[in-house]
C-alpha cells in the first residue's frame, strides 16, 4: 500500500514554520546524514536509491553528485533550481508554499554530501509568496543553528541564498540559470564542459530541481531499499503529478513511478466533467508530446514514455476533452514556446517564428493545401539544431499534435473553419499573487 511521503504533512496548520515542522520529525534526516554519513557515502546512498531528476531529464542523481571533482582547489556550489516555468507544473509552488523546510533539509544533506558551502535557490520571479515563506525558514534555521557555521555541531558550513529570476522561461535550463545568477542574461551555454566541473563562476556546481532535493531527507531517514522499492524500478521512487486542464479533480497528487495515465486520469482526476469523453492528454508538461485516448494505459515511467515518444518531463499531465480543439491548443504551446525562445539560435527564434504564422493561419480559417507537410518541414529543420532544449521542446509537441490529430489540421485546411464550437483550453502561465 503506497504511504504519502513528500505531501504526508502537506495540509498541517503551520507546517512551514520550523517548530512544527521539528515536531514531525523535521531535520532528523540532517542530523542523520551529519552524525553517521561521510560525503562519499551519502553519495551512493543516493545512487543505490536510483532517484532521478524530477525536473524534467530524469538523469541519476547520485551519479549527476558523482562528477564533482574529488581534487579542486575551487569552491563546489549546489543550485536549486526553483524556477518551475513549465505550463500545467505546479508541484515546486507547492513544496515551497507549504513545506520549505522539507526543501531546505534537502538541500543541507545534498550540500554536505558534494562539499558545498553556498547554495543558490533560483526561484521564479513571479513566486512572490513562496519566496518570502522561503526566506522566512531560512532566517529561522540561521537562527536555530540548523544553517550558516558549525550545524548541529558538525564541523559543516551552510550559506542558503535566495536569488529571484526575472521572469524568463529559458533560465529553467540549467546553463541559463548559471548565466542568470553570475548577472548575465539567461541564454544557455556550450555544453562540455558540465557544470558538475565547471559551472556557477566556473567552478564546481550541482543542480538540482525542487522536488529532487525534498526526496533526499526522506532516503537518508527511511534508506535507498525502501525509495527503490516505490513504483518503476529504473526509476522509483514517489512522484509529485500536476493535473490541470479538462478535469474533474484538478491538483497535485503524490503517487509511485509507473502508474497507468489512464488511472492517474480517470480514478484520481475524475475524468474529464460534464461526463465528456477524453480526447488527449499531455504526460508531461508542454514539452512532452500529447497522447490520444487510446494510448493513456502507458505507464507513467521514465523509460515507458520515451520509448513512446513523449517523456515524464515534470509530470505536469494536462487534458483535453472531446471538444477541445487541437489546433488552437497547439497554436497556444507554439505561442508560449515563441515568446520565451531566448533568442540565441535561429533554428529557434526565426523557425518557430514561421511555424506560429502557419498555425495561426490554420486556426483563422485561412490555411492553403500543404500547410501541414510545410509544418513538417520546419519541424524537421528545427529539431535537433537548437543549442539548447527549447526548440527540441516546441518542435516536439507540435509532431504529438500533427502525428495523432492531423485530421483535425486537414479540416481546418480544407473546410476553413473549426469543428468545435465550445472553448478549448488555452495553455499559459500562471501568475503568482501576494
Amino acid at each position: 500500500m503506497f504511504e504519502q511521503t513528500l505531501l504526508k504533512n502537506i495540509n498541517t496548520e503551520n507546517y512551514h514554520q520550523l517548530e512544527v515542522y521539528r515536531t514531525g520529525g523535521g531535520y532528523a534526516g540532517l542530523r542523520k546524514a551529519l552524525n553517521e554519513y561521510q560525503p562519499d557515502q551519502l553519495i551512493q546512498l543516493v545512487k543505490d536509491s536510483q532517484l532521478r531528476g524530477r525536473g524534467g531529464a530524469g538523469f541519476s542523481t547520485g551519479v549527476k553528485w558523482s562528477f564533482i571533482p574529488k581534487d579542486s582547489v575551487l569552491p563546489t556550489y549546489l543550485c536549486c533550481n526553483a524556477d518551475e516555468s513549465e505550463p500545467g507544473t505546479f508541484k515546486d509552488r507547492l513544496l515551497i508554499e507549504k513545506d520549505p523546510h522539507g526543501l531546505i533539509e534537502g538541500i543541507a544533506i545534498s550540500c554536505y554530501a558534494i562539499g558545498a558551502k553556498i547554495a543558490y535557490i533560483y526561484i521564479r520571479f513571479e513566486f512572490i509568496y513562496g519566496t518570502r515563506i522561503l526566506q522566512q525558514a531560512i532566517d529561522e534555521c540561521y537562527a536555530q543553528g540548523l544553517l550558516g557555521k558549525n550545524i548541529l555541531g558538525s564541523g559543516f558550513d551552510l550559506e542558503v541564498i535566495i536569488h529571484r529570476g526575472a521572469g524568463a522561461y529559458i533560465c529553467g535550463e540549467e546553463t541559463a540559470l548559471l548565466e542568470s545568477l553570475e548577472g548575465y542574461r539567461g541564454q544557455p551555454r556550450l555544453k562540455p564542459p558540465f557544470p558538475a566541473i565547471s559551472g556557477l563562476y566556473a567552478s564546481p556546481t550541482i543542480i538540482n530541481n525542487v522536488e529532487t532535493l525534498a526526496c533526499i531527507p526522506h532516503i537518508v531517514l527511511r534508506g535507498a531499499q525502501w525509495f527503490s522499492d516505490i513504483g518503476s524500478p529504473k526509476g522509483p521512487g514517489p512522484r509529485l503529478y500536476c493535473l490541470s486542464g479538462m478535469i474533474n479533480k484538478p491538483g497535485v497528487y503524490e503517487l509511485p513511478t509507473g502508474i497507468p495515465l489512464r488511472e492517474l486520469v480517470e480514478e484520481h482526476g475524475g475524468g474529464a466533467p460534464n461526463g465528456k469523453k477524453i480526447k488527449a492528454v499531455i504526460p508531461g508538461g508542454v514539452s512532452a508530446p500529447m497522447f490520444a485516448e487510446k494510448d493513456l494505459d502507458i505507464a507513467m515511467d521514465f523509460d515507458a514514455l520515451a520509448a513512446a515518444g513523449s517523456m515524464f518531463g515534470s509530470a505536469g499531465v494536462i487534458v483535453m476533452d472531446e471538444d477541445s480543439c487541437i489546433v488552437k491548443v497547439t497554436l497556444s504551446m507554439l505561442e508560449f514556446f515563441h515568446i520565451e525562445s531566448c533568442g540565441k539560435c535561429t533554428p529557434c527564434r526565426e523557425g518557430l517564428g514561421w511555424v506560429l504564422k502557419l498555425l495561426r493561419r490554420i486556426e483563422a480559417g485561412a490555411g492553403k493545401h500543404g500547410d501541414a507537410q510545410e509544418l513538417d518541414r520546419l519541424g524537421e529543420a528545427i529539431f535537433g539544431n537548437c543549442f539548447c532544449a527549447l526548440g527540441d521542446g516546441a518542435i516536439m509537441a507540435l509532431r504529438g499534435a500533427l502525428g495523432n490529430f492531423r485530421d483535425e489540421f486537414d479540416y481546418h485546411i480544407a473546410k476553413g473553419h473549426c469543428p468545435f464550437k465550445t472553448e478549448s483550453i488555452v495553455l499559459h502561465r500562471t501568475r503568482a499573487t501576494g
